[in-house]
């Protein structure tokens, strides 16, 4: 399938590619399929792109939330994640979105969002967490600028 986005212009999109999100995501419940994109232009940039099928001018900045904080591991109720089907947890596959405003040193992930998707199925879910220790608004630009500085080296 071709897609002509805002971001990435044209790209050819496999099917066994596409992540199906069965109930949508927070805020967009009629985008449910997207796929996960590499940007070329920044090969070893931490940062994916969520970007949207059916919209094909929506794509979100999306990243492993284990990258910026280390202790991750919010409890998730089974009955949320129980539409994407029978999983090990190797085949789970945990993002969150990034918020980049025009000061980029305020970038934030949201960690009381996840997605959640099972490569497996390539089903996923977005979920909200409960528990208080995850902010919506988690500082970044900093863990990242510190991450490329280390690269760098």
């Amino acid at each position: 399938m071709k897609l002509v986005t805002r971001n990435f212009g044209e790209i050819e999109i496999e099917d066994t590619k596409i992540v199906n999100f069965p109930k949508g995501i927070v805020g967009f419940p009629n985008l449910q399929n997207f796929t996960l994109i590499n940007d070329s232009e920044k090969e070893n940039s931490p940062i994916k792109w969520f970007q949207s099928i059916e919209e094909p001018q929506f794509a979100m900045p999306v990243i492993d939330p284990l990258l910026v904080k280390a202790d991750f591991n919010p409890e998730v109720d089974n009955d949320k994640v129980s539409l994407i089907g029978e999983w090990e947890s190797e085949d789970i596959l945990v993002l969150v979105t990034i918020t980049v405003p025009h000061d980029i040193e305020k970038m934030t992930v949201n960690l009381k969002g996840p997605f959640i998707i099972n490569t497996k199925t390539m089903k996923a879910v977005q979920t909200i967490i409960e528990d208080d220790d995850y902010d919506i608004k988690f500082p970044i630009y900093g863990i990242l600028k510190k991450m490329k500085e280390e690269a760098g080296k």
